[in-house]
């Protein structure tokens, strides 16, 4: 999947403050995220948050989820 730095992600779980989309901060074997509900910022394993990925937004776009 390609994730970079800066892109939006929705993912299908909520975080626990309600909100559900969070930005890029990292890219690697873990991804470094914040919440763009109340900006707690979370690290997480990458295969864990690619499957939880519903969509990605990049420069206000969705671009289409990739598989592979």
């Amino acid at each position: 999947m390609n994730v970079q730095v800066g892109d939006i992600l929705e993912m299908k779980k909520n975080h626990p403050c309600g909100a559900n989309r969070f930005a890029v901060l990292r890219v690697g074997m873990d991804f470094r995220l914040r919440c763009l509900g109340c900006g707690r910022e979370v690290m997480t394993p990458r295969f864990k948050a690619e499957k939880s990925i519903r969509a990605v937004f990049r420069e206000g776009k969705r671009v289409d989820k990739q598989q592979g």
